[in-house]
């Protein structure tokens, strides 16, 4: 079986959804596929291609007009797709439906490729809060049913057995466990807890609320000290305003320290420096209440306990989950604390107990509903 895994964007070396990605694409050869990844990119002197597993066969250009042909020339693509004879294109939404990719994936299907689509995040109109944002929202909600109508499937993280008029594929987020070492917590840090946020984050991640819950911490004048590492970019002005201003309010400059984005040896070793991790604490932001993260896997997979306020069928009842309320609450550090006192967690069975969440297995889910 010949795939063709498009995204429409290109990659970074510590963003998670890269690696989730290629973990995917793993996952689909650990099945037998044969795949090609294909994806658009700018390139280091700026010109704006199509690549195939490295190769370019598309090449726009530079400057604005090269720019623009992204959203409307898939001539280039289509032609590949077909001359090649991919049996079927697993495409990666980008929240771009409009008559040029519905006019894509008519072509293929009469060239008899079958089309399924990954909506990542669902619902996701709520993500989009800047003017020009809602612009691009405004001609994806224009479209987007016709769009799905022409698919095969769309693959979905949620459990909507039906999105924008199509069938849904379920799944769930996957690990490529081969990527994460596991966590190898460092002795003799009695006295002190460090917590963890890995996250290019946005305001459903809701790190505030953590932010929050350490200034009402140290007002009661604690024995333990506690500190908050936030790892990855703050994705905006929004984020800015909301992480800063809580940390200067709390007076927290000390206690809450940002990394910025780091990957490999360095973030290994903040994750053995650190005792707990925190998930998305504010999805109910966004309107969503079941979700299946690519980091609460991430963090199990890594072997430490967190927590989180969605739901995630995965998860739920796990002994080193803590959940807490998808309000706007201040989260209760002592309860952090309290939890961690009175459990003893090895890293090794946190792993062990999401095996079935390797990227194989979940992509063998797809395969098996799309034949």
């Amino acid at each position: 079986m010949k795939v063709l895994f498009l995204v429409f964007h290109g990659f970074s070396e510590y963003n998670g959804i890269s690696k989730k990605i290629h973990g995917q694409v793993k996952g689909l050869r650990e099945c037998g596929a044969d795949v090609r990844l294909c994806y658009y990119e700018v390139q280091k002197d700026k010109r704006r291609v199509w690549v195939v597993d490295n190769n370019v066969i598309a090449d726009f250009g530079y400057g604005i007009r090269a720019k623009a042909r992204k959203r409307f020339d898939y001539q280039s693509l289509t032609d590949y797709i077909l001359a090649n004879n991919f049996s079927f294109v697993y495409m990666r939404s980008d929240h771009n439906a409009n008559p040029f990719t519905i006019r894509m994936v008519r072509r293929l299907r009469e060239g008899k490729c079958k089309v399924l689509m990954e909506i990542p995040t669902y619902p996701y109109d709520q993500e989009y809060h800047t003017l020009r944002m809602r612009l691009d929202l405004f001609v994806d909600r224009l479209f987007r049913r016709q769009l799905a109508k022409n698919l095969d499937a769309i693959v979905t993280f949620t459990r909507n057995k039906e999105i924008f008029g199509q069938r849904t594929i379920q799944i769930s987020n996957g690990i490529d466990f081969d990527t994460l070492p596991l966590r190898k917590p460092l002795p003799g840090k009695s006295e002190e807890i460090h917590l963890l946020g890995v996250a290019e984050v946005h305001y459903w991640h809701g790190y505030d609320r953590l932010i929050k819950g350490l200034e009402y911490y140290y007002r009661t004048h604690p024995s333990t000290k506690v500190y908050f590492h936030i790892v990855g970019h703050l994705g905006g002005p929004r984020e800015e305003t909301e992480i800063y201003g809580a940390i200067k309010k709390g007076n927290l400059a000390h206690y809450v320290i940002l990394h910025g984005a780091i990957w490999g040896n360095d973030l290994d070793n903040i994750f053995d420096q650190c005792d707990f991790a925190v998930g998305s604490l504010g999805r109910h932001r966004s309107g969503i209440t079941h979700i299946k993260t690519l980091k609460n896997r991430e963090y199990a997979a890594r072997g430490i306990p967190f927590i989180y306020s969605e739901i995630d069928d995965d998860f739920e009842g796990k002994p080193y989950i803590l959940k807490t309320r998808a309000d706007e609450s201040p989260i209760e550090i002592q309860k952090i604390l309290d939890f961690l006192n009175n459990h003893i967690f090895l890293p090794e069975s946190i792993r062990k107990s999401i095996y079935n969440l390797s990227w194989g297995q979940q992509m063998e889910e797809v395969l098996s509903n799309y034949q």
